[in-house]
């Protein structure tokens, strides 16, 4: 049985692993958050990310997506709550800049971990290119007609590549070495990061999608 579908998983995981390795907003915010909040919270943000990662993988194997694609002003409303999310976290981005604080402990409390979660999950589900993404995926890997133990594989391996891809960012970037150096030039860096968020929520708002 595997085999018979091992071509569409394959296929499907390779475009999934070339947007995983690509930079975005995920990595971007995962940068920040390692810079600002240390390790656990930068893990927990990339936890978010794939928990996104993982609902988009469900609705492509529902058709949802495309359903949703098809649905002019659902896409829209989509679009306009990433782009403004995006400008959110440039707004946070300047705020740190201008005024930043204190560097948070290494391992985050409870409250701060499920604030962390939900910021990467809300990132990656507002985002309408990832819909996008995620729709081709189904065009060229689609497995909804799979049996279920198939469809679970291809949940379960586009949840732990998207976690593993994103987890080993913010393993990279909350090391000790990267933190030391984003921490020195830590104004620069959040605006950059502020400026970086501006452009992607502009380009989203400009994009047809």
């Amino acid at each position: 049985m595997l085999s018979e579908y091992l071509p569409q998983l394959m296929l499907a995981w390779s475009i999934l692993l070339v947007g995983v390795l690509s930079p975005g907003p995920s990595v971007m915010l995962i940068l920040g958050v390692a810079m600002g909040q240390g390790r656990g919270a930068a893990v927990a943000t990339a936890l978010g990310v794939a928990c996104g990662s993982m609902t988009l993988s469900i609705a492509t194997v529902l058709g949802l997506s495309i359903i949703f694609a098809e649905l002019a002003h659902a896409m829209e409303i989509v679009r306009f709550a990433g782009a403004g999310y995006l400008f959110f976290l440039a707004f946070k981005s300047f705020g740190k800049m201008l005024n930043p604080p204190p560097l948070s402990p290494l391992v985050p409390g409870l409250r701060s971990f499920r604030r962390q979660v939900a910021g990467g999950y809300l990132l990656q589900v507002s985002n309408p290119k990832a819909i996008m993404f995620w729709l081709a995926i189904a065009g060229v890997g689609g497995v909804g007609d799979a049996p279920a133990p198939i469809v679970l594989l291809f949940v379960a391996g586009s949840f732990l590549m998207s976690f593993t891809g994103h987890g080993a960012y913010a393993l990279l970037l909350s090391s000790a070495m990267v933190r030391a150096g984003l921490t020195r030039f830590r104004r620069v860096v959040e605006a950059a990061l502020g400026g970086f968020f501006v452009f992607a929520g502009v380009k989203l708002l400009t994009a047809k999608v």
